[in-house]
């Protein structure tokens, strides 16, 4: 065994190494590294076969507690098919909704409320950024949010970036709020079984209140360059009316009740005992089915990489799982905090936080489940204070840095793309405080709240 954990540590090493240079696509490192796990670590190594099942978890599919809660509870090891195809669900539906003009006539109808004034613009759109990305994947939201941003900062002759900075962090936490706003709780929710109401009231609440101060740091940091931007009538009435974004009103409508249709089976998942495997196929299949001329076009837009990323991912961790190394590393963190369960909340939301602000946090957050799962059966901690932790860590953390999250990734390349350059120093001066902020506001309120 001690082989075998050697070996998946090194597999897991290089899979994060490769994963941070960025020299090969992220879904062809995980692939390449879940399937020599599987060769070398389970095949010749172990000489087990049914460990080898049981990381494809391929029979947890067609199990009735796969899609609805009154089945045998799911296993949480191996790859974690309810995350993927929820998250394929997801991907479909915004497509659709993408399709049919919704988030360009979003945005400039709140644009249009608040009358293109440089302050209340930015705060009306930090508002929408959090309130979209806690139940659409954040890239998607800053993808838009971004290119209808620098597209009203051109015509009103406004910089962008400021407004661009505070929707990127804004889109981060509030993927934090909800249990499929972003992919690491996703990948929590899933695996530890807690319900979109679960998130709401735990990190929801962290992520609301910090949002407050967030909205006063930002403003503070940027007064000084909004409020000596004017707007003037000529350029406010060369603007295009939110009506324009609409491409066609009967899909806008359409996608409007089935974006309705998900937040409410999101909602009441815990009550109907729809899993969230469950509610992805079927919002899925009902935007296929409403926008079936363009199949075809929502298909090939679908991010099956991404996909494919997670697939090979839960395999690699898998093997950490399968061989004890997580447990060696649960039973480390219980013997440095002295089994003091303040000092493990303490180390397990700011590894989180500073490990997803230099490295991707989808694998970090997978890796971790099994370990604070380990943490909680070995040290008799409670799992659910463990879990809120890695949460907040993870999907806050990633904002620090331009590569932290991929939301940063896609809002600082749209401004770079149209010409506003954002550098690591511009980038970082906010962000840092900023997640530094929302950790430590976190932190306490852990604190206060279960321990």
């Amino acid at each position: 065994m001690q082989l075998a954990q050697i070996l998946a540590i090194i597999i897991f090493v290089m899979m994060f190494v490769l994963i941070v240079t960025d020299k090969i696509e992220r879904h062809y490192v995980t692939l390449g590294c879940g399937l020599a796990t599987i060769v070398i670590v389970f095949g010749i190594v172990m000489r087990s076969p049914a460990t080898i099942m049981e990381s494809l978890n391929l029979r947890n599919i067609f199990t009735l507690g796969f899609w609805h809660t009154s089945g045998a509870e799911t296993a949480s090891i191996g790859i974690n098919w309810a995350t993927i195809i929820f998250i394929a669900g997801m991907m479909v539906m915004v497509e659709g909704m993408a399709l049919s003009g919704f988030f360009r006539w979003l945005c400039m109808k709140i644009a249009k409320l608040v009358n293109y004034k440089p302050v209340p613009l930015l705060i009306s759109f930090m508002v929408m950024s959090f309130c979209l990305a806690m139940f659409i994947d954040s890239i998607t939201v800053i993808l838009f949010l971004a290119a209808v941003t620098v597209e009203l900062a051109k015509l009103l002759k406004l910089d962008p970036v400021p407004m661009i900075l505070s929707e990127i962090f804004c889109a981060n936490l509030g993927g934090s709020a909800t249990m499929c706003g972003d992919p690491p709780n996703i990948i929590i929710g899933t695996a530890l079984h807690y319900s979109f109401f679960d998130f709401l009231k735990n990190t929801g609440l962290m992520a609301v209140c910090s949002l407050v101060l967030i909205i006063i740091y930002f403003y503070f940091s940027y007064r000084n360059e909004l409020v000596h931007e004017e707007v003037s009538e000529a350029d406010i009435a060369a603007l295009p009316s939110p009506e324009s974004a609409i491409n066609d009103k009967k899909e806008f409508i359409y996608s409007f009740i089935i974006f309705g249709l998900a937040v409410v089976l999101l909602v009441s998942h815990e009550a109907t005992g729809l899993t969230v495997a469950f509610i992805g196929t079927f919002i899925a299949l009902i935007t296929f089915i409403v926008f079936r001329k363009d199949a075809k076009e929502i298909i090939s837009k679908i991010d099956f990489k991404t996909l494919l990323f997670f697939i090979g991912l839960f395999v690699v961790v898998s093997g950490l799982e399968a061989t004890g190394v997580l447990e060696i590393l649960a039973n480390f963190i219980g013997k440095v905090s002295g089994g003091d369960i303040r000092v493990m909340i303490a180390i397990i939301i700011w590894v989180s936080a500073i490990a997803s602000a230099v490295v991707d946090n989808i694998p970090f957050s997978a890796t971790m489940v099994p370990v604070i799962q380990a943490l909680a059966s070995t040290m008799g901690v409670d799992l659910s204070t463990l879990a809120w932790a890695l949460a907040i860590g993870t999907d806050v953390g990633g904002s620090a840095t331009p590569i932290g999250a991929s939301a940063n990734v896609v809002g600082t390349s749209v401004a770079i793309k149209n010409g506003y350059i954002i550098g690591w120093g511009k980038y970082c001066r906010t962000a840092i405080p900023a997640t530094i902020i929302v950790i430590a506001v976190s932190m306490v309120m852990i604190f206060i709240r279960y321990t």
